[in-house]
């Protein structure tokens, strides 16, 4: 059996897989990872990383009698609130989950297994690792409606080798029940369904404390130029967003950009959202050998979102010179968003992912 350091969130599925972990012999340690300062993040009832969620975890490790430690990442943590707010100030659409695990929990936490003399990291992920005789790959977790193999498809792949998702082939009422089975303090803890360091989900908070620039008011106009109105600052829209406009009109108006020079929204109809191709910068394959392009996959450009199928190439022109890969796809779909991670698969085995430009 192994050493393995398990993040332990103080929810219900983190709590199940170190409890699967201890049933099944290994050496497990519990790390707690403190991600905001004071009341930060602790602030609101449905968010991770809180005050309560840290007692819940060292409750959880208690009643499995494993050791159990808090790690301060908060320094390391303000990295992924820079991105956020730099991505909303550049138009884009951030995905901070992603990046924390890329920049935090699968690095400097992976680190710091490696420091303990850990051979492994395990987290609550839905998400699997199967093994094939070309090495080991990530896999979607078997509850399609918990899968979070696309947040992971960004770690790079020697770091995922390493990596256990006890739960990954579980139902969500399968991992309550054994949080029963085991009498877990937390086996009735809701979900944590917000950022964690965005305040009941309210993200103009967080740009308006760091980048109150970017909050300025300024002109709605169509694609024309035409105002339409006025909004509140260019950084509080997002591509795709319908709601909350302001906006009288005969037929649904959608953000199809936003300009950070004119500090201007432009809004457009739904037609005007539906693409075919787009960049990837910083592609990650999760395959012991890159595989030769063109390739055909399907891509995933949401959480939740439906796999589209696709052909991957290497790009031309200057997105080229930046070594961004291309993605075309077979059937349109709407409002691809720059900053969003690009998830790609065969089947439920993720072969990379990297982050969506456009062009």
């Amino acid at each position: 059996m192994a050493k393995v350091l398990m993040a332990m969130s103080g929810g219900v599925d983190s709590s199940v897989a170190a409890q699967m972990l201890r049933e099944q012999g290994h050496e497990v340690i519990g790390a707690f990872l403190r991600l905001g300062e004071g009341g930060q993040a602790a602030e609101k009832s449905k968010a991770c990383c809180t005050v309560e969620d840290a007692i819940d975890a060292r409750r959880v490790a208690d009643r499995l009698e494993i050791p159990f430690y808090s790690f301060n990442y908060a320094d390391q943590f303000k990295k992924i609130i820079n991105y956020f707010v730099d991505e909303y100030r550049d138009g884009r659409t951030p995905n901070p989950c992603a990046r924390c695990n890329q920049w935090i929990k699968f690095d400097v936490f992976h680190d710091l297994a490696r420091d303990l003399g850990a051979e492994y990291v395990a987290t609550g992920h839905y998400a699997r690792i199967v093994e094939e005789d070309s090495g080991p790959r990530l896999a979607r977790g078997v509850d399609g409606d918990k899968d979070q193999s696309y947040f992971l498809a960004t770690v790079p792949y020697p770091v995922l080798k390493e990596c256990l998702f006890p739960v990954g082939h579980l139902h969500k009422h399968e991992v309550r029940e054994l949080a029963g089975v085991g009498h877990l303090p937390v086996v009735d803890k809701a979900e944590s369904q917000e950022i964690c360091f965005v305040p009941a989900n309210d993200y103009r908070r967080v740009i308006r404390q760091q980048a109150p620039e970017s909050l300025v008011e300024g002109d709605i106009v169509d694609e024309s130029g035409e105002k339409l109105g006025t909004h509140e600052g260019y950084a509080a829209y997002t591509v795709g967003q319908r709601r909350g406009l302001g906006i009288a009109s005969t037929e649904p108006k959608y953000v199809v950009n936003t300009d950070r020079e004119t500090n201007q929204v432009i809004l457009g109809t739904r037609d005007s959202l539906l693409e075919t191709r787009f960049c990837v910068s910083e592609m990650n394959w999760l395959l012991a050998e890159p595989p030769t392009l063109p390739l055909q996959c399907t891509v995933q450009i949401r959480h939740g979102g439906t796999p589209q199928a696709c052909t991957v190439k290497v790009a031309e022109g200057e997105a080229a010179e930046k070594g961004w890969l291309e993605v075309e796809l077979e059937s349109p779909i709407f409002a691809i968003a720059s900053g969003q991670v690009a998830a790609l698969y065969d089947e439920d085995l993720v072969l990379g992912g990297g982050w969506i430009e456009k062009v």
